[in-house]
């Protein structure tokens, strides 16, 4: 018998949702891995990089706040996106405590590099599902977006 095979033995709502954290923690990682190893950006970094793409330049508190992490996570993250070149950090006119970021052109660059990488990795596992499994997937995990929101 499988690990999978072991763990989805039984299907009440308890047994599923804890398959599907251990399939979710391993999709991340796969994902994680692919674009670490061909763009060499985490998907924790992409992830500060798309929230500048989409907000614009924002002060690191409001970056934290945006990606629902510890203020000094973000800033660990920030200080080695701007050592690549990656973000770009200056001091608040009004507040010189303060650090402004904003995504530089080779971050954008490198942001369109990493997504794609994650979005191959996504292609290839999920195109394993036939159309119809693909739509099922998508109406049980909005109930379960809408159920979290409840």
């Amino acid at each position: 018998m499988s690990e999978y095979e072991a763990i989805t033995a039984d299907t009440g709502p308890e047994q599923v949702g804890l398959t599907f954290l251990t399939i979710a923690h391993g999709l991340r990682g796969a994902v994680d891995r692919h674009m670490q190893s061909t763009v060499g950006l985490s998907l924790s970094r992409t992830k500060v990089l798309q929230a500048l793409a989409t907000h614009g330049t924002l002060h690191q508190a409001q970056l934290a706040d945006t990606l629902g992490q510890a203020p000094r996570s973000v800033t660990q993250i920030v200080e080695g996106l701007e050592r690549l070149g990656l973000v770009s950090r200056t001091d608040d006119t009004d507040d010189r405590r303060r650090k402004t970021v904003s995504l530089t052109a080779a971050g954008s660059t490198t942001l369109t590099a990493a997504e794609e990488a994650g979005s191959h990795v996504l292609r290839k596992l999920f195109g394993s599902l036939d159309p119809q499994q693909l739509k099922s997937l998508q109406t049980s995990l909005a109930r379960l977006d809408t159920a979290l929101a409840d």
